[in-house]
């Protein structure tokens, strides 16, 4: 990496946002009552212990602990990331339980994940959904938690699927000042670097400012595979008065890499090319995807127990280039038909949100009220030009450099130019009731108005839909004993269809009810959290083929999950950090046109389970000294949208690191990833899409404070 070429891929972003304090709504009535109100309720705090965190907002939209939470929510920490010196957010999620991955659009997005059998897209950051488009995976350099709430969360998120969602949470400006740069570099000339800065700007501190800041350059252990990317991610925090906070935070992410659906399967048999074969072309060159986003929040308390919040958040993006893709596998079963896509995306997402929380009492019953307003703009283009006639090469004896085949164009072709408007309001109250110090419940709901235009240029046709929804929550937690806790829960979710059938009549949306119940354990005089939870899911209008016409589709299909998931995190000893997880799936299709009843939903083990511990040498020759290991299992799953027969093998893979603090502001690190060399494929679309996992490979790390 040259630091000219370094600098000239970073952009700068500046922001200023000025808004008046708003007049208070409530007035203080009993001076002995407020004076035990925590004035910082609605602030979120991150009390870890090991791996263990202790409060979140994700799962409420305020800050509560935990342990008073009457759902499943598994939290990744970054402490997680740094041990596993992962560059992408994905190889965290294993230890998050029933979190699988799905398509990842080539290697470009964090396209698809499923929770609990079930796929979604939806994802979010800092309470925003960050998801729409084909926006890049976060960086990690600037993730300070990973929030992985199980079950539907529509009731404070809106649209998406009854698995659950993640929620991320990025890195704030802090008190303190301080720098950190890390560096790491590893197997197929991997290079990354980072810097995180945090400095105040005035002798009182109530303005900080902090800066993220990623470079990688990196191959592949695929061959003609290759990437770029650099990320920058400013943030500003003013505190204007002790009532007033302001917070501004940007991010801008560069990046371009080849494009690659993996390897192929021919009669459903893996292992017949290396893991290595690249069946594109070479020449293709790299897809850009180039993302920015600014966000500012604005916080004032209206009391002692009221706060008002104001938040706006704006992303942007485009993804452009070509490459040729696998399409489907002669009857010679060494013939690869291929075809060149180039694609053209933009998209422009804008949501503002304005909430109103407080404390209120009715009796001896604690209500933390939230009050929600939401409305979201969301606007895309998708252009792609598609070659015919397809072209071929042999699986077994590629040849590259074939000429590329002209483009499809016209309305009898398979190009697509279509154009996607969005408008969504929403208006969502929730209750958290503490009835005593041991029985604790929520209640909310959430009304979405969802408006949708698809303009499909190609074909001359418009759909247009209005939705109306209301999903309920409703749960309950009961601490049994002091280190035992039961809880249950019910929720709904929706999320809008897009297109249309062949009436050219809207899909009606996809709706699911999740029911959960389990218990929490504190452990090991508070050292270790565990949760262990059942869930039954059910999701209808699935889309499947229309029965009279098989190139169009109908909402009428309906898929079920149903299993037991755990998650262990915390500090066994004061030298031992874990975290762990396991998760039982059983995810059917219940009702389709063309997949049988029973049929395997794609990419979902029946069983998966990992474990990732460190021990810290904390005296003696060898203090300062970690060494750690993690181990990772998935179990068979369907490999093919169709449910053909198709599976992808189970694995299990060991992952081992040392980290050793050479001074007090210098750590040296090592990773050894699949240290057994294991073969392994971790997703699949087809046959002929199958993403195979990375050989053994050693990284180098090193972090210096500055």
């Amino acid at each position: 990496m040259n630091s000219s070429r370094v600098a000239a891929s970073i952009l700068g972003i500046a922001a200023a946002a000025g808004l008046g304090s708003m007049p208070a709504l409530a007035q203080e009535t009993d001076s002995a009552v407020l004076e035990e109100v925590v004035v910082t309720a609605d602030r979120e705090q991150v009390e870890a212990e090991g791996y263990r965190t202790r409060r979140s907002a994700s799962a409420t939209k305020t800050d509560t602990p935990l342990e008073e939470v009457p759902q499943a929510v598994s939290v990744i920490p970054a402490t997680v990331l740094e041990d596993l010196d992962s560059p992408r957010i994905e190889k965290a999620l294993d230890y998050a339980g029933g979190v699988a991955r799905q398509n990842d659009f080539g290697g470009l997005t964090m396209y698809e994940y499923s929770i609990r059998g079930l796929t979604t897209s939806e994802f979010y950051k800092d309470g925003f959904s960050v998801n729409r488009g084909y926006m890049n995976p976060q960086d990690p350099s600037n993730v300070e938690r990973i929030d992985v709430l199980k079950g539907p969360a529509s009731s404070l998120y809106g649209r998406g699927d009854p698995g659950g969602t993640l929620n991320i949470v990025s890195k704030r400006p802090q008190n303190d000042q301080f720098a950190r740069l890390d560096l790491s570099a590893g197997r197929w000339d991997r290079y990354r670097s980072s810097l995180d800065v945090n400095t105040p700007l005035d002798d009182e501190g109530t303005m900080l400012y902090r800066m993220n800041l990623a470079v990688e350059d990196n191959k592949s252990f695929r061959d003609n595979r290759a990437s770029e990317r650099q990320f920058f991610a400013p943030a500003f925090s003013w505190e204007l008065t002790p009532q007033t906070r302001l917070l501004v935070q940007a991010d801008v992410i560069r990046s371009s890499q080849v494009f690659d659906r993996g390897v192929v399967a021919p009669n459903d048999h893996l292992g017949s090319v290396s893991r290595s074969d690249f069946f594109g072309e070479p020449r293709d060159g790299e897809i850009d995807n180039n993302n920015e986003s600014l966000q500012a929040e604005l916080e004032h308390d209206l009391n002692a127990s009221w706060t008002v919040r104001l938040a706006s958040h704006y992303k942007q993006g485009r993804l452009s280039g070509g490459a040729t893709e696998a399409s489907t596998l002669a009857a010679d079963a060494r013939t690869l038909n291929r075809e060149y896509r180039y694609r053209d995306y933009e998209w422009q997402d804008s949501i503002t949100q304005l909430e109103l929380r407080g404390l209120v009492y009715t009796g001896d019953i604690e209500h933390n009220l939230l009050i929600g307003t939401e409305y979201e703009r969301y606007a895309k283009t998708e252009e792609v030009l598609r070659t015919r006639p397809i072209s071929q090469i042999d699986i077994y004896e590629p040849v590259y450099g074939q000429p590329r085949p002209p483009f499809s164009i016209g309305p009898g072709g398979r190009s697509t130019d279509r154009h996607e408007l969005i408008h969504s309001r929403s208006l969502n109250l929730q209750d958290q009731m503490r009835f005593s110090e041991k029985l604790f419940g929520v209640i909310g709901a959430r009304y979405d108005h969802y408006e949708q235009r698809l303009d499909n240029e190609v074909a001359g046709t418009r759909v247009e839909q209005t939705h109306e929804k209301v999903t309920p929550r409703i749960g309950a937690l009961y601490q049994l004993t002091p280190q035992v806790g039961v809880f249950a829960n019910a929720s709904q979710s929706f999320k809008p269809n897009s297109g249309a059938d062949a009436s050219g009549t809207a899909f009606d949306p996809e709706e699911g009810v999740g029911y959960e119940a389990g218990f929490k354990f504190d452990l090991l005089d508070s050292r270790v959290g565990m949760t262990i939870a059942a869930f039954h899911l059910t999701k209808e209008n699935v889309l499947t083929v229309d029965p009279v016409d098989s190139a169009y589709q109908i909402a009428a299909g309906e898929v079920r999950s149903r299993g037991v998931d755990l998650q262990l995190t915390g500090q066994l000893t004061d030298a031992i950090r874990v975290i762990g997880a396991y998760a039982y799936v059983d995810a059917e299709v219940t009702e389709d046109n063309t997949l049988g009843r029973g049929s395997r939903l794609l990419n979902v083990p029946e069983h998966s389970g990992s474990l990732l511990g460190v021990y810290e040498f904390l005296d003696g020759s060898l203090q300062g000294l970690e060494l750690g290991g993690g181990v990772n299992y998935v179990g068979e799953r369907s490999g093919n949208v169709a449910d053909s027969g198709f599976e992808l093998p189970g694995y299990t893979t060991v992952d081992l690191l040392a980290r050793y603090k050479a001074t007090p502001d210098l750590t040296l690190g090592l990773n050894l990833n699949n240290a057994f060399d294991r073969a392994y494929y971790e997703r699949s679309y087809s046959n002929v899409w199958v993403m195979p996992g990375e050989p053994r490979n050693l990284s180098l790390s090193l972090s210096l404070n500055l």
